[in-house]
This record gives structure tokens, sequence and C-alpha cells, in this order.
């Protein structure tokens, strides 16, 4: 559980460079067209990508689906911007180790200041001086595609931005590209950090010392990702809007892939009775 907050140099100047070009694409290139391209981009990368692809197939297998398939939906998840896929499920996962210890560190709880945690989350990196010892599963840490996308994952915004850059010129890509990304990467952030701590819970999940919690009105623009609450006590489900009037797109993308015969195996609350009995209701 020691450890120190390291600044992160590549990571800063990541996020800086992006939403430097991308402030320079809403000034210079004011575009309905761009801006057209930023929001279908920004809607297919977040919801296709990093909440049905990274979260809810590649880091919690609440699906199963052909392996082509499988690596679009990872693809179109390292382009958000955050990291490849290897580096997410680390990233998740140690912040779910630590979630589950006593005493959560301050750094993967989203306990500090709203500034500070920007700070760390955005910018810099917790590193443990003994972390714990986290196994990607053979499937995913032997597969060529995802080793070369993850070895290659800044370098991917290129197989975007060039066609963006022959179909709509510097606006295009200063749009699709950069501002999409610097977005991205500061909503996920927020998203998480106001997540974990306000909201409303329906459920309180006794195995974790950091909770999560609800963020109404936000599930179309976070494609489900604010029923965290959800989340935490159904870590499994592919749905993250359980409750009635809980609008969750990602979940709709899924089920739209079952309904094509692309997706199976769909894990819903309820898959595993022994956890989800140990939940305690909230009032």
């Amino acid at each position: 559980m020691d450890g120190r907050i390291t600044w992160m140099p590549v990571k800063t100047f990541w996020l800086l460079g992006h939403g430097l070009a991308g402030l320079a694409g809403v000034v210079l290139f004011p575009s309905v067209g761009a801006a057209a391209v930023f929001v279908v981009l920004t809607g297919v990368t977040i919801c296709a990508g990093h909440s049905v692809g990274m979260h809810r197939l590649l880091i919690h297998r609440s699906f199963s689906t052909f392996r082509p398939v499988e690596y679009l939906l990872v693809w179109l998840g390292v382009l958000v911007g955050m990291a490849g896929p290897f580096g997410m499920i680390r990233a998740h996962d140690m912040r779910d180790w630590h979630q589950r210890q006593e005493n959560c560190p301050p750094h993967p709880s989203h306990g500090a200041g709203f500034w500070r945690d920007a700070w760390w989350q955005l910018c810099c990196e917790f590193r443990l001086n003994r972390p714990p010892q986290l196994v990607i599963e053979p499937s995913v840490a032997d597969s060529r595609f995802c080793r070369a996308v993850e070895r290659s994952w800044m370098a991917q915004q290129l197989v975007l931005a060039v066609p963006l850059y022959l179909l709509g010129g510097w606006a295009w890509v200063l749009w699709g590209c950069s501002l999409r990304v610097f977005v991205s990467l500061v909503g996920h952030w927020a998203v998480g950090h106001y997540a974990h701590r306000r909201g409303y819970q329906s459920w309180l999940a006794p195995d974790m010392s950091v909770q999560g919690y609800n963020l109404p009105g936000l599930g179309l623009l976070t494609f489900g990702e604010n029923w965290h609450g959800n989340h935490h006590a159904f870590p499994y489900s592919a749905r993250l809007g359980v409750s009635q009037g809980q609008s969750d797109p990602g979940y709709l993308l899924i089920r739209v892939l079952r309904g094509l015969g692309l997706a199976w195996d769909v894990k819903l609350p309820g898959a595993h009775p022994d956890r989800d009995a140990r939940l305690q209701v909230v009032d």
C-alpha cells in the first residue's frame, strides 16, 4: 500500500498536446462538418471502444464474441487515447485491487480534492514500493494483435488521422483526433472522480472499502458508465443501467451484437448468485 505519486512527463504532454491542438482546431477551423466528425467519433470510440470493448469485454468478460469483433472493439478503445489493452487492464485491476483493501490510498480511491485528483489521475502515476503481481490472461497476453497495439497505442491515432486529413483536411484531424482525445481523457477522469465520491446507491458492496455511486442524468453522455454504483455491485454484468429508466447505450450495443449473432454468454445481474447474496440493500 506504500508508494509515491510520480509525475509522468509523457502522459502530461500527451494530454496537453492534444488539448492545445484541439483548441487550435476550434479557433482556427470552426466547422459544422468537423464538429460532426468530433461527435460521431467520440461516441463510437467511447461507447463501442472504451465502454463495451475495453471495459465490459476485455476487462470483465461480461460477454463473448468472435476474435475479429473483439479486436475491432479493443482497437476502437485504444483510439480513446488512454492506453493500450495491457495498460488498461493493469490500471483497472490495480485500482480495483486497492479499493478492496481495508485502507485504500487517496490516489486509487479518488480521495483527493478536485484539482489535486485531476493532476494525479491525468498527469501522474501511483507507484507502489511493493506492488502486487497482477497476471493478464494468456489469451490476451499472448495475442499478437494486443501486443502490437500495446507497443504502438499512441501511434494508432495516425491510422485515423490520415483518412481524416484526406477527407477534411486539418480541421477534421484536429477536431476528430486531438479534441476528441482531450475531451475523452478529461471526461473519463471526471466521471471516475464523482462516481467514487457522491451520488446515490442501491446496493453496498461489502468486499469494497471504496464504494461506487450512480450519477443520474448522464447515461446517454457516458454510454452507461455513470452507473458506477451498479457496477461495483455487479462487476461481471454487461448491463450497467440495471434499474428501470437507467439508460445504458453500451448495453444496447451488446444487445444489437447478440441479435446479429456476434455476441453470446451475455452476463446480467444474478449470474453469480453467491456473490450477489453478499450485497447490502440501501434504503
